[in-house]
Formats: C-alpha cells, sequence, structure tokens
C-alpha cells in the first residue's frame, strides 16, 4: 500500500508479526527474571509473558530521533489465558500518534492470537514518546533525564493518588539489579542493560525498562483475582518517573469499586508501582472478574 503521508510512522501501518512455541522453559525464564512464580504457571503462562514484543519491530514504527525516547503509557487487555505448550502469533500495527508538552507520541498495538484457532489473547497497546529533532546547531545539552532531577518531589504537584478507599491487594517488593535488567531486556546490549548504551541516549545510568513495572503490576492483579485477571483483565499504566537500575519498588494495588458484568462482577482497583524513598514510577487502574 502506498504511504500517503511520506513517512513510515503513520497510522495504520502494519509492523510485523512473529510466531512461538509457549514452552515450559520460557515460563521459568520469566518467572526467574520477574521473581512471579504463580502456581497457575504449571498450565496457563503469565499473560505478559511477551511484554516487549512490540520492540522487535521497532525499525517499523520509532521515529528517527531516539535520543531521549521513553516509554509513557501502556494499557494491556487480557482476553484469553496463553496455554503452555501453544503456539502464538505476534501482530503489530501503529494505532495512534500526538503531540504533547514537547514530545511526539507513537502508539503501537500488539495482538496476540492463539495460532491454531485464531483467539485473540492478548493486546498492548504502547505509548512511546520522542523528542523532536534538534535543528541544526542546537545542542542536547547533558541528560534527557537526570538521576536527581526525576524525583516526583520536584515535578509540580499531581492529583492524589489513590482515590480506592477499599482493601489492599498484595504487594510485592523487588529490588532491580543488573541481571533482572538482562533477564527482562537483553541479551542485546542497549541502554536497559548497559550502562555504555545509557549514556549514548542521553541517561546517567541503566534505565529499567518501563515494561516490567506493568508485569509487577500484573503480577499484584494475578494473585489477588486468578482467572479472572487471566480471561477479562484490563489495565492502563501510565509511567511516571524514571526507575534505575539497583533501586528497590514496591507495586500495590486497592479495590476501588465493584459492578455487575453479565453474570459475573467487575472489581476495578487502583494500582501503582512506588521507589523505596516514596517516589511514583507508575499509576494507573486495573480491572479483573469475580465470578
Amino acid at each position: 500500500m502506498t504511504n500517503l503521508l511520506g513517512e513510515p510512522a503513520y497510522v495504520g501501518r502494519f509492523c510485523g508479526s512473529n510466531t512461538y512455541e509457549v514452552t515450559p522453559e520460557v515460563v521459568a525464564f520469566y518467572s526467574d527474571a520477574l521473581g512471579d512464580d504463580h502456581a497457575n504457571y504449571a498450565k496457563w503462562a503469565p499473560p505478559l509473558l511477551h511484554h516487549s514484543e512490540c520492540y522487535e519491530f521497532v525499525g517499523e514504527w520509532y521515529l528517527k530521533n531516539i535520543f531521549g525516547n521513553l516509554h509513557a503509557q501502556q494499557d494491556w487487555e487480557l482476553f484469553s489465558p496463553i496455554r503452555v505448550g501453544s503456539r502464538i502469533r505476534s501482530v503489530s500495527t501503529i494505532t495512534e500518534r500526538y503531540e504533547k508538552r514537547g514530545r511526539l507520541y507513537i502508539v503501537n498495538e500488539t495482538d496476540l492470537f492463539d495460532a491454531d484457532d485464531s483467539r485473540l489473547l492478548v493486546r498492548g497497546r504502547t505509548h512511546q514518546s520522542f523528542l523532536p529533532e534538534k535543528k541544526e546547531g542546537e545542542d542536547d545539552g547533558n541528560f534527557v533525564v537526570d538521576k536527581n532531577t526525576s524525583n516526583q518531589k520536584q515535578k509540580k504537584e499531581r492529583p492524589p493518588f489513590p482515590v480506592a478507599q477499599g482493601p489492599d491487594l498484595p504487594s510485592f517488593e523487588k529490588v532491580i539489579d543488573e541481571r533482572r535488567c538482562w533477564m527482562f531486556s537483553g541479551p542485546e546490549p542497549n541502554y536497559h542493560t548497559s550502562r555504555e548504551h545509557a549514556l549514548k541516549l542521553g541517561f546517567p545510568n541503566i534505565v529499567v525498562q518501563g515494561m516490567m513495572s506493568t508485569c509487577f503490576v500484573s503480577q499484584v492483579m494475578h494473585e489477588s483475582f486468578a482467572e479472572g485477571w487471566l480471561a477479562g483483565g484490563k489495565m492502563a499504566l501510565k509511567l511516571t518517573n524514571v526507575l534505575w537500575v539497583d533501586e528497590e519498588i514496591v507495586a500495590r494495588g486497592k479495590i476501588r469499586d465493584e459492578v455487575s458484568e453479565g453474570s459475573a462482577t467487575r472489581v476495578h482497583c487502583d494500582v501503582w508501582v512506588d521507589k523505596k524513598d516514596g517516589t511514583r514510577i507508575a499509576l494507573g487502574t486495573a480491572s479483573a472478574l469475580r465470578t
């Protein structure tokens, strides 16, 4: 199809597709990397097993200037559990472009299907933000995000969060060391696994991949709702601060309300991830079904 807009990152662009075997070994690697060993994983794979599939096609949807690019928001919809031993197929598409606060945003939607019966399993929508290209003679400066200025306390005040008044969900504490970064974002060196590569893109240290926070929130929801998360779960998470290698986090959730959905009940929750010092790195909403 001819691209009438004259550039590759246009809404509707097909970015690529892959097929994978969901083996016990792949599931075990994920469990080790995330510290998530739910009993369901003997039969059903972690729903975000292919959390970074959209990045398999970065050459098809990233903008040209990757200096200082950041993962800004991640949405997930879980339609059906991924069976261990099955084959899955991914389809990646650009679904949206927009500008906000001096940055350019591309939204990539990556759907996972059962390769044998074509059932839709998981849908991810990744909002990636980019700096506009510098004009000739314009200086890039030092760091795009500095470790001393990315703390939430130095940003303008945000609305109170969480607003939920219901019970707390189980929480999980994690230390994000270099091994965990490599297992999650490797094996090739990049700014999520290598200090050298981080410096080249304007960051003073390894930047922990934003997808990891979404996986920790998924762990909170899975622990709370089991199959009601694997089939029917939803998440919309804004990534609000940079997480650096060797920092500690805690992932939390709190029930906001419950509404009828057919013969089941959908439980809406506030979810968030904080650093040990209280800096919030991700916040948003998630919901799951309770039968």
